[in-house]
């Protein structure tokens, strides 16, 4: 494999995945691709940021469609379900699915997610939702990668000091912001 496509979340999260790749030889696109996140300016601060990181380091940086509304209608019902239930299997499948059929629209076979570098995040739910994109987009292949290990969330905290990224506190939906106190603040219905 010499190419990738790096679905990022956000520079934090992508920034010792995107070391590690240069490291060994591939060459990774980084798509940007969370509708999820909430606030606007919440997605416009974490879009930035990545930006800056990827055009730092001469990477080619692709900015996916923000439709909020349209991840609301996907995860309706859902709205309950806790951190690493139904709703958050249901986003990544999205995003990830965006991401395959990004990746084989630029003639890349392989794609992996920044995800699976979140220690708040489920890696069989990561997994599930990179095969089933998988499957729905032919020709592509997810690389299920823990991204944990080998250092790498470690060199991720060096990384965001050194790059002085803006560090958020939340996973990025509006859900995932109860129990918050400025959640009450910041939640349009």
């Amino acid at each position: 494999m010499k190419e990738v496509l790096l679905h990022a979340c956000c520079a934090p999260c992508s920034s010792a995945i995107v070391e590690w790749l240069v490291e060994h030889d591939i060459r990774p696109t980084i798509f940007y691709y969370n509708p999820n996140i909430f606030p606007i300016e919440e997605y416009e601060i974490r879009k930035k940021e990545s930006k800056r990181h990827a055009e730092s380091l001469g990477l080619t940086w692709i900015d996916g469609d923000y439709d909020h509304e349209q991840w609301r209608q996907d995860v309706c019902g859902l709205e309950g379900e806790p951190e690493r239930g139904r709703r958050c299997e249901t986003c990544f499948t999205l995003r990830l699915t965006m991401a395959a059929r990004k990746a084989k629209q630029l003639g890349l076979k392989y794609f992996t997610t920044t995800l699976a570098s979140s220690r708040w995040k489920s890696l069989e739910q990561i997994e599930r939702a990179g095969r089933q994109a998988e499957q729905d987009v032919e020709g592509t292949v997810f690389w299920a990668q823990n991204w944990r290990k080998g250092g790498l969330y470690e060199r991720r905290n060096q990384l965001l000091k050194e790059f002085d990224f803006y560090n958020q506190q939340y996973c990025g939906c509006e859900f995932s912001m109860v129990g918050r106190s400025e959640a009450s603040t910041k939640i349009v219905k």
